[in-house]
């Protein structure tokens, strides 16, 4: 059994998107982000940086904190999403989401979405970024179906939750068809849809 310590955030979805994918039988302990949940002393315990998702896988009694890690282990564990003759190209695509990706959208959704007006350099530099990143994953897109080329992996999984979060960003998605098609496609498959919703029965995919 595995026990999903999370929140309904991008990096969550990543994590129930996974279990959902290799068929993982998981139960999922809420962590209230708004009331500091995540800074308790037994959270700290498991996630040192007070950050959700971790997993407590409890056949081996481990802990695993940071999504990319989570995935990393998920995909060995069960032997799927994570291929070995690509295995380079999907650990530079999943660090680019855990590097850029995240980090940068992530700071766009702090500007743009939750404190618009609070500072215009800040709201232009990460839109910016934000909308660069857009076209940059568009330009990949363009050369293979996956981000780490014909396979679904795990880099999908990590990056397209954060796309999925397009209508905060203001930026277009349909205004890159290569990045809409992934998008799409992976939208429709039945354990991103049922991953998505982990927390929220009724939440339902945007739409570009």
């Amino acid at each position: 059994m595995i026990e999903l310590f999370s929140a309904n955030t991008p990096n969550a979805w990543k994590i129930s998107i996974m279990l959902e994918e290799i068929g993982y039988e998981y139960k999922v302990t809420k962590v209230d982000i708004t009331k500091d949940d995540q800074f308790k002393p037994e959270f700290i315990k498991i996630s040192p940086f007070g950050k959700i998702p971790v997993i407590i896988d409890h056949e081996n009694n481990k802990s695993i904190f940071e999504s990319g890690a989570i995935l990393i282990y998920l995909a060995e564990k069960s032997g799927k999403l994570y291929n070995e003759k690509d295995r380079l190209v999907i650990n530079q695509w999943l660090m680019a989401q855990m590097g850029t990706v995240g980090p940068m959208i992530g700071q766009h959704h702090q500007f743009h979405h939750y404190n618009p007006g609070k500072s215009e350099f800040g709201e232009e530099r990460y839109f910016k970024i934000a909308k660069r990143i857009y076209g940059e994953l568009d330009n990949r897109l363009k050369e293979t179906k996956f981000l780490s080329g014909s396979d679904y992996t795990i880099a999908d999984i990590a990056t397209w939750p954060w796309i999925a979060r397009h209508e905060w960003h203001d930026i277009g998605l349909k205004n890159y068809k290569n990045l809409a098609r992934w998008y799409l496609e992976i939208a429709e498959r039945k354990a991103v849809i049922k991953g998505y919703s982990f927390m929220e029965e009724e939440a339902k995919i945007p739409k570009p």
